[in-house]
């Protein structure tokens, strides 16, 4: 679990591409006090396991379903990234709940300055829309945000100076590429309302019946 908090930008050192998979090495600097062998990164919000740790570098094995869910298949060396290591127990919760997994991609439609923030609007499909509110949260390229705006297949977030400074989001121009997780309690709470298909509605739809039995 993360926070979506960016710990620092990292870049990519190399990419060495399989049929369907790839292997990323990402060099960083303040993550390596603790990170070993097994330990969880997210990449651009994106869940990895570090299978080696050198000299301020970490290496991360991508497969076919991350690759086509995210926007790490268009990295390549010199590449910045967002790097957060998996949140400490004894940590402080500044971000919202992040689990690393992509629920897609969405793309930067402009940027507009408002005096010291900077208003970033994304388009995305109608899968993540849906749970896109105002005043929610929503991670962006694993950073951490506060929805400031929906407008039909496009919402917008405000970066502060420094989320602009500690992150890559502001180096994407209209047209880039950014992934999306929606909030996970949104995720949940739209399943077990039933709306994940026919058959699950007509299973767990919610009735003033169900609720006068259950003494509401």
């Amino acid at each position: 679990m993360f926070t979506g908090i960016i710990e620092e930008i990292g870049a990519v050192m190399s990419v060495q591409k399989g049929a369907k998979s790839a292997r990323l090495a990402i060099r960083g600097a303040l993550i390596f006090g603790d990170l070993k062998v097994g330990d969880s990164v997210a990449v651009n919000g994106v869940c990895l396991t570090a299978t080696g740790v050198g000299d301020r570098t970490f290496t991360a094995d991508v497969m076919a379903e991350t690759l086509r869910r995210s926007n790490l298949g268009g990295l390549a060396a010199g590449s910045r990234v967002n790097l957060e290591r998996a949140m400490a127990a004894d940590g402080r919760f500044g971000g919202h709940i992040v689990s690393g997994h992509i629920d897609g991609t969405g793309r930067i439609v402009h940027t507009a300055r408002d005096d010291n923030a900077v208003w970033v609007t994304v388009s995305a499909p109608p899968d993540i829309m849906r749970l896109i509110v105002e005043k929610g949260s929503v991670a962006i390229d694993g950073i951490s945000l506060t929805v400031a705006r929906v407008d039909g297949d496009s919402f917008a977030v405000s970066l502060i100076p420094h989320t602009g400074a500690a992150t890559t989001l502001l180096d994407k121009a209209a047209g880039g590429t950014v992934n999306l997780e929606n909030d996970i309690i949104g995720k949940y709470i739209e399943r077990l309302a039933g709306f994940g298909g026919q058959k699950e509605r007509a299973k767990n739809t919610i009735t003033m019946e169900f609720l006068a039995n259950a003494g509401f």
